[in-house]
Protein backbone atom coordinates (compact mmCIF):
# COMPACT_ATOMS: atom_id res chain seq x y z
CA UNK A 1 0.00 0.00 0.00
CA UNK A 2 1.08 3.33 -0.56
CA UNK A 3 -0.07 7.03 0.06
CA UNK A 4 0.44 8.91 -3.45
CA UNK A 5 3.00 11.44 -1.45
CA UNK A 6 5.84 11.11 -4.17
CA UNK A 7 9.48 10.69 -1.95
CA UNK A 8 11.73 10.42 -4.82
CA UNK A 9 12.03 11.32 -8.63
CA UNK A 10 13.91 8.30 -9.89
CA UNK A 11 15.06 8.56 -13.36
CA UNK A 12 15.36 5.24 -16.06
CA UNK A 13 19.35 4.19 -16.27
CA UNK A 14 18.53 1.14 -18.57
CA UNK A 15 15.44 -0.86 -20.45
CA UNK A 16 15.43 -4.13 -22.47
CA UNK A 17 12.75 -6.67 -23.37
CA UNK A 18 13.29 -9.68 -22.03
CA UNK A 19 10.52 -12.38 -21.62
CA UNK A 20 8.94 -9.36 -19.92
CA UNK A 21 9.96 -5.41 -19.95
CA UNK A 22 12.93 -5.27 -17.91
CA UNK A 23 14.58 -1.88 -16.22
CA UNK A 24 16.65 -0.58 -14.01
CA UNK A 25 15.76 3.00 -12.16
CA UNK A 26 18.55 5.22 -10.64
CA UNK A 27 17.08 6.46 -7.35
CA UNK A 28 18.24 8.46 -4.42
CA UNK A 29 17.02 6.19 -1.81
CA UNK A 30 19.62 4.38 0.25
CA UNK A 31 19.29 0.91 -1.67
CA UNK A 32 20.83 -0.90 0.87
CA UNK A 33 17.33 -1.05 2.70
CA UNK A 34 15.47 -1.45 -0.03
CA UNK A 35 14.52 -5.30 0.36
CA UNK A 36 14.35 -7.65 -2.95
CA UNK A 37 11.33 -8.21 -3.44
CA UNK A 38 9.97 -5.23 -2.13
CA UNK A 39 6.88 -2.98 -3.38
CA UNK A 40 7.83 0.49 -5.15
CA UNK A 41 5.15 2.72 -7.04
CA UNK A 42 6.86 4.00 -10.12
CA UNK A 43 4.83 6.78 -11.74
CA UNK A 44 2.03 5.07 -9.73
CA UNK A 45 2.60 1.47 -11.28
CA UNK A 46 3.32 -1.23 -8.14
CA UNK A 47 6.36 -2.56 -9.18
CA UNK A 48 8.78 -5.69 -7.47
CA UNK A 49 12.27 -5.05 -6.96
CA UNK A 50 14.61 -8.09 -8.35
CA UNK A 51 17.85 -6.54 -7.53
CA UNK A 52 19.51 -3.44 -6.56
CA UNK A 53 22.91 -1.72 -5.79
CA UNK A 54 25.31 1.02 -6.66
CA UNK A 55 26.96 1.88 -9.62
CA UNK A 56 29.52 4.65 -9.15
CA UNK A 57 27.50 6.39 -6.63
CA UNK A 58 24.11 6.02 -8.00
CA UNK A 59 21.98 3.36 -6.33
CA UNK A 60 19.57 1.74 -8.43
CA UNK A 61 17.13 -0.66 -8.60
CA UNK A 62 15.60 -3.40 -11.29
CA UNK A 63 12.26 -4.42 -11.83
CA UNK A 64 10.21 -6.71 -14.31
CA UNK A 65 6.93 -5.15 -16.03
CA UNK A 66 4.48 -7.94 -17.25
CA UNK A 67 2.47 -7.41 -20.91
CA UNK A 68 -0.60 -7.16 -18.20
CA UNK A 69 1.15 -3.98 -16.47
CA UNK A 70 2.01 -2.59 -19.82
CA UNK A 71 -1.64 -3.08 -21.68
CA UNK A 72 -3.38 -1.42 -18.72
CA UNK A 73 -0.80 1.74 -17.99
CA UNK A 74 0.77 4.91 -19.99
CA UNK A 75 3.78 2.22 -20.97
CA UNK A 76 1.45 0.72 -23.61
CA UNK A 77 1.45 4.07 -25.37
CA UNK A 78 4.67 5.73 -24.20
CA UNK A 79 7.64 3.30 -23.88
CA UNK A 80 10.15 3.76 -21.06
CA UNK A 81 12.97 4.80 -22.26
CA UNK A 82 16.65 6.18 -20.64
CA UNK A 83 16.55 8.87 -19.20
CA UNK A 84 12.95 8.84 -18.46
CA UNK A 85 12.27 10.81 -14.90
CA UNK A 86 9.83 8.66 -12.71
CA UNK A 87 7.35 9.77 -9.53
CA UNK A 88 8.57 7.43 -7.25
CA UNK A 89 7.22 6.11 -3.32
CA UNK A 90 8.04 3.35 -1.27
CA UNK A 91 5.52 1.32 0.39
CA UNK A 92 3.51 2.07 3.58
CA UNK A 93 5.09 0.78 6.82
CA UNK A 94 3.50 0.68 9.85
CA UNK A 95 3.61 3.55 11.40
CA UNK A 96 4.03 5.93 8.76
CA UNK A 97 2.19 9.00 8.45
CA UNK A 98 -0.87 8.52 5.68
CA UNK A 99 -0.59 12.24 3.86
CA UNK A 100 -2.11 11.31 1.06
CA UNK A 101 -4.87 8.46 0.45
CA UNK A 102 -4.46 4.94 0.41
CA UNK A 103 -3.09 3.92 -2.83
CA UNK A 104 -2.69 0.34 -4.30
CA UNK A 105 -0.38 0.80 -7.14
CA UNK A 106 -3.18 -1.14 -9.50
CA UNK A 107 -3.55 1.41 -12.13
CA UNK A 108 -7.07 0.95 -13.66
CA UNK A 109 -7.05 2.85 -16.85
CA UNK A 110 -5.25 5.85 -18.42
CA UNK A 111 -6.41 9.50 -18.53
CA UNK A 112 -5.34 11.55 -21.34
CA UNK A 113 -4.28 15.85 -20.41
CA UNK A 114 -7.24 17.76 -22.22
CA UNK A 115 -6.06 21.41 -20.93
CA UNK A 116 -3.44 23.40 -19.30
CA UNK A 117 -3.63 26.67 -18.38
CA UNK A 118 -1.78 29.04 -15.31
CA UNK A 119 -4.21 29.83 -12.04
CA UNK A 120 -2.11 32.19 -9.89
CA UNK A 121 1.22 30.37 -9.13
CA UNK A 122 -0.56 26.97 -9.64
CA UNK A 123 -1.43 24.84 -12.89
CA UNK A 124 -5.15 23.73 -13.28
CA UNK A 125 -4.90 20.42 -15.46
CA UNK A 126 -8.09 18.98 -16.55
CA UNK A 127 -8.40 15.33 -17.37
CA UNK A 128 -10.47 13.45 -19.43
CA UNK A 129 -10.73 9.76 -17.93
CA UNK A 130 -11.79 6.53 -19.58
CA UNK A 131 -15.65 6.50 -19.25
CA UNK A 132 -16.15 2.87 -17.05
CA UNK A 133 -14.17 4.73 -14.54
CA UNK A 134 -15.66 8.25 -14.75
CA UNK A 135 -18.58 7.40 -11.93
CA UNK A 136 -15.95 7.17 -9.70
CA UNK A 137 -14.14 10.51 -9.77
CA UNK A 138 -16.25 13.09 -7.75
CA UNK A 139 -15.63 16.73 -6.69
CA UNK A 140 -13.18 16.83 -3.63
CA UNK A 141 -12.40 13.68 -3.58
CA UNK A 142 -8.97 11.53 -4.34
CA UNK A 143 -7.58 10.40 -6.91
CA UNK A 144 -3.77 8.82 -7.90
CA UNK A 145 -2.54 10.29 -11.05
CA UNK A 146 1.03 9.07 -12.34
CA UNK A 147 1.02 8.20 -8.76
CA UNK A 148 0.86 11.17 -7.20
CA UNK A 149 -2.65 11.82 -4.89
CA UNK A 150 -4.50 14.66 -5.59
CA UNK A 151 -7.62 16.34 -4.75
CA UNK A 152 -10.75 16.58 -7.99
CA UNK A 153 -11.92 20.10 -8.20
CA UNK A 154 -14.76 19.73 -10.35
CA UNK A 155 -16.26 16.67 -12.58
CA UNK A 156 -18.01 17.12 -15.75
CA UNK A 157 -18.48 13.98 -17.18
CA UNK A 158 -15.32 12.11 -18.04
CA UNK A 159 -13.58 15.29 -17.48
CA UNK A 160 -12.28 16.41 -14.80
CA UNK A 161 -9.39 18.95 -13.15
CA UNK A 162 -7.01 19.24 -10.40
CA UNK A 163 -4.54 22.15 -9.28
CA UNK A 164 -1.06 21.63 -9.14
CA UNK A 165 0.48 23.89 -6.37
CA UNK A 166 4.11 24.94 -7.46
CA UNK A 167 5.81 22.55 -4.44
CA UNK A 168 3.83 19.44 -6.15
CA UNK A 169 5.27 20.20 -9.63
CA UNK A 170 8.72 21.01 -8.42
CA UNK A 171 9.23 17.48 -6.78
CA UNK A 172 7.23 15.25 -8.80
CA UNK A 173 7.58 14.74 -12.34
CA UNK A 174 4.36 16.84 -12.67
CA UNK A 175 6.71 19.92 -14.10
CA UNK A 176 6.93 18.19 -17.56
CA UNK A 177 3.13 17.82 -18.34
CA UNK A 178 1.85 18.46 -21.61
CA UNK A 179 -1.09 18.53 -23.29
CA UNK A 180 -2.25 15.56 -24.91
CA UNK A 181 -0.21 12.63 -22.35
CA UNK A 182 -1.37 10.12 -20.89
CA UNK A 183 -1.55 9.95 -17.31
CA UNK A 184 -1.91 6.38 -14.96
CA UNK A 185 -4.99 6.52 -13.15
CA UNK A 186 -6.12 5.22 -9.87
CA UNK A 187 -9.37 5.79 -8.20
CA UNK A 188 -9.91 5.79 -5.08
CA UNK A 189 -10.77 2.38 -3.35
CA UNK A 190 -13.36 3.62 -0.86
CA UNK A 191 -15.50 5.51 -3.85
CA UNK A 192 -15.24 2.08 -5.93
CA UNK A 193 -17.17 -0.06 -2.86
CA UNK A 194 -19.20 2.87 -2.73
CA UNK A 195 -20.31 3.08 -5.88
CA UNK A 196 -20.15 -1.27 -5.87
CA UNK A 197 -22.70 -0.79 -2.98
CA UNK A 198 -24.90 1.37 -4.67
CA UNK A 199 -25.45 -1.53 -7.55
CA UNK A 200 -27.20 -3.50 -4.60
CA UNK A 201 -29.86 -0.71 -3.28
Amino acid sequence: MFTGIVTDVGRVLEVRQEADLWARIGTSYAVSGIDIGASIACEGVCLTVIDRGETAGQGWFDVQISAETISKTNLGTKPWVAGKRLNLERALKVGDELGGHIVSGHVDGVAQVVGLRQEGGSLRVTFRAPEEFAKFIAPKGSVALNGTSLTVNEVSGCEFGVNLIPHTQQVTTWGEVAEGDGINLEIDTMARYVARLREWD
